[in-house]
C-alpha cells in the first residue's frame, strides 16, 4: 500500500522513521512518500521536502515565512493528488498538517494523525476540525486521550514512541562507552548543552547557556549540534569558550553527562528517559512569547514535556526573562550538588517512565495506520 507521511521537525522525523520501520514489517509492499528527514529516508521514505526547510518557530517567524508556507501547502496538495496514497499520515507539525488534513479529507483520502497537536494547551477549538478530518488520532501523552473523550472523540493512545527509540541497549553501545575517546574529551565530568534544532533556538538560547561555562572549571561543557545547521552558526557564540561540540551523538553525550541544559522540546523527555538530571531553558522573540501567553490556557502550568506528563515541577523551567546566567547557575548547582534535589529527580523520572505507556508505541501505531489504509476508498 501507499503511505504519504508528513513530519516537519526533527522529533517528527525520529518518530515517523520508527513508524515507517514498523509499517514495513507488517506491509512488505509499503511505498512511502514523505516530508521529513534523513531518519525517514533511512527507512525507505522518498523525501519530497526536508524538514530543515520547514521548521519555523514562533508566531512572528511564521508570519515572516508565510509566502513559503503557502507555496509548500499548494505543492503538497498537488503531490498527494499525483501519488494517490491509501492513507495520509500526519506527524505533529499542526500549523501545516491540520490544513492538509482538512483538504485531504475533502478529497476522499483516509487521514491518520500521529502525535496529536497540543490543542489542549491552546486553540482547543481545533478539536472539532480533527474530529471532522481525521479517521484516527493517535496521541502519545496519557492525558490526551481523556481530553479527546470530553469532546466525544475516541482517540487511540499508543504510548510514547521515545521508549522505543531509546532502546536500553544504547547504554552498552560502543558509542557510549568510547564517547570521551572518540570526541577528544578529558576526564572531567561532563555537562551537556542541548540548544535545540532550529536556528532561532540557537540564536536565542545558546548564548545564555554558554555564560555559565567559566563558573565551572571543574567540568567540561559539550554542545550537541545538528548537521543541518551550519557550523559557523554555533561558532558565532562559542568562540573563545573552549567548549567542544558533537554532532549526531546526543544520546551518548547525555548518557555520559552529570547534568544537562536542555532547550524545551522533545529533548527534555529524551534526557529524562536516559536518566540525566536537567534544567529546561526556553526563550523566543518578545512578541511571540506574549502571543503564546495570550492564547495558552490558564490551566497549562508547564512547557516541558516532563512536567506536562507528570503535572508537577519535576524539572526547573527557565522561561524568557527567567533565563539568565544567575538563575541558570543556581539551578545547575542544585542538580549537581544538592543530594535531595538529585534523589527526587531520579524518583520522578522513574514515575515518568511508568506513565508513558510502555514500549511498543510504534508497532501499535503502525497497525492502526495499516488497517486504515486497507479501508481506503480512493
Amino acid at each position: 500500500m501507499k503511505y504519504y507521511v508528513i513530519a516537519g521537525e526533527a522529533s517528527g522525523d525520529l518518530h515517523a522513521s520508527n513508524l515507517l520501520k514498523e509499517i514495513a514489517k507488517q506491509d512488505s509492499q509499503a511505498q512511502f512518500r514523505c516530508w521529513g528527514g534523513d531518519l525517514m529516508a533511512a527507512q525507505g521514505g522518498e523525501i519530497v521536502k526536508h524538514y530543515r526547510d520547514l521548521a519555523f518557530m514562533g508566531f512572528v517567524e511564521v508570519a515572516l515565512h508565510l509566502r513559503t508556507i503557502l507555496k509548500n501547502l499548494a505543492f503538497c496538495k498537488k503531490d498527494i493528488l499525483q501519488f494517490r496514497p491509501d492513507v495520509v499520515v500526519l506527524v505533529d507539525y499542526p500549523g501545516f498538517n491540520l490544513r492538509i488534513a482538512d483538504w485531504a479529507k475533502s478529497q476522499g483520502f483516509k487521514v491518520v494523525y500521529y502525535i496529536s497537536p497540543q490543542i489542549w494547551a491552546w486553540k482547543t477549538g481545533r478539536v472539532h476540525k480533527i474530529k471532522r478530518c481525521c479517521d484516527h488520532v493517535m496521541p502519545i501523552l496519557p492525558f490526551e486521550k481523556d481530553f479527546y473523550k470530553k469532546y466525544g472523540y475516541e482517540a487511540d493512545f499508543v504510548g510514547h514512541p521515545l521508549l522505543d527509540a531509546i532502546d536500553e541497549t544504547i547504554r552498552e553501545s560502543d558509542d557510549v562507552k568510547n564517547f570521551r575517546q572518540n570526541n577528544g574529551l578529558d576526564e572531567r565530568p561532563i555537562i551537556a548543552i542541548l540548544p535545540g534544532s532550529r536556528k532561532q533556538e540557537i540564536t536565542k538560547i545558546l548564548p545564555t547557556m554558554l555564560q555559565v561555562v567559566n563558573d565551572y572549571p571543574q567540568y567540561q561543557f559539550v554542545v550537541s549540534t545538528v548537521k543541518w545547521l551550519p557550523k559557523e552558526l554555533y561558532d558565532t557564540y562559542m568562540v573563545r569558550t573552549g567548549v567542544k561540540t558533537v554532532s549526531g551523538s546526543a544520546y551518548p553525550l547525555v548518557l555520559n553527562a552529570e547534568a544537562a541544559l536542555v532547550t524545551s522540546g522533545t529533548a527534555t523527555l529524551e534526557t529524562a528517559i536516559l536518566g540525566t538530571r536537567q534544567v529546561v531553558c526556553y526563550s523566543t522573540s518578545a512578541i511571540s512569547y506574549q502571543i503564546a501567553k495570550a492564547v495558552a490556557k490558564d490551566t497549562i502550568r508547564y512547557i516541558s514535556l516532563v512536567n506536562l506528563v507528570m503535572d508537577a515541577p519535576v524539572v526547573t523551567e527557565l522561561i524568557q526573562q527567567d533565563l539568565t546566567k544567575e538563575r541558570l547557575k543556581v539551578e545547575l548547582d542544585k542538580i549537581l550538588d544538592d543530594s535531595v534535589t538529585k534523589e527526587k529527580m531520579t524518583r520522578d523520572y522513574e514515575a515518568l517512565l511508568a506513565r508513558l505507556g510502555g514500549r511498543g508505541a510504534s508497532s501499535r501505531a503502525a497497525e492502526i495506520v495499516i488497517n486504515c489504509a486497507k479501508n481506503s476508498e480512493k
